[in-house]
């Protein structure tokens, strides 16, 4: 009997200890959904001063130049053009206004090419997916990335509007080195205003947004005028927020 409870007492303790470390995970998890939440519910009413996406690209510039800064000016709605939404949404959501988040449809074709590549090449990512990543997770890929992905755009989604949440993007997502928004970057390229920004601006903003720091360097790419062309012939159908 002795013999027995001698074999129950290492056990014993090796499952109480798994016990604190899954409790202990459980806890940090929860800590981290809660504090996601907080800071959604302040970006429901007040713009963020900087997003995590910000703060690495800043990370990363200052390593070569101390001095380095962003271009960041918030606007509201309003004051960005409507050309400039349908064109984001015809580019990088067409199902915006209708899901709950997730376009699974993009996922199981995403889910494929990664599969065919090996690798993470492609997200399938929903304009909230986006905006998920851009104020709270980094530029990585990879799937633990996705999985917190997915829960801080179903806080996103069940926090916010869906003018909020386009409002939010707009204006936080980068276009360009050390561009961020659509104010800033209606100045850097056209010298305008977001709210001045034609069809064909906008067209050309939205063709940049998958990869801005590649295009910013090459305007004249024969993919890019062809993603325009494509963009501005499907933005009259656009349903915004």
């Amino acid at each position: 009997m002795s013999g027995g409870s001698t074999a129950r007492g290492p056990l014993a303790r090796v499952g109480r200890a798994l016990f604190l470390l899954l409790a202990a995970l459980v806890a940090i998890a929860l800590a981290w959904v809660l504090w996601i939440a907080a800071h959604i519910g302040w970006y429901r009413y007040y713009p963020p001063g900087e997003t995590a996406f910000m703060a690495e690209r800043m990370a990363e510039a200052r390593a070569r130049n101390p001095k380095a800064t962003i271009r960041y000016q918030w606007v509201p709605y309003a004051r960005i053009s409507a050309n400039l939404k349908r064109a984001m949404i015809v580019a990088e959501d067409a199902k915006f206004t209708e899901h709950g988040g997730f376009d699974w449809d993009g996922i199981q074709s995403a889910l494929e090419k990664n599969r065919k590549k090996g690798q993470v090449v492609a997200g399938g990512s929903t304009i909230t997916q986006q905006l998920a990543k851009n104020l709270f997770l980094s530029p990585a890929r990879s799937y633990w990335r996705k999985g917190a992905e997915a829960v801080v755009t179903m806080l996103l989604e069940a926090m916010l509007p869906k003018r909020r949440i386009l409002e939010l993007y707009l204006n936080v997502i980068e276009w360009g080195s050390g561009v961020f928004g659509a104010e800033a970057a209606a100045q850097r390229y056209f010298g305008v205003s977001a709210a001045e920004l034609s069809a064909e601006q906008s067209a050309r903003l939205a063709a940049m947004a998958p990869s801005p720091r590649v295009f910013e360097k090459r305007p004249g790419s024969a993919y890019l005028s062809g993603r325009v062309s494509t963009i501005l012939a499907r933005m009259p159908a656009a349903a915004i927020p």
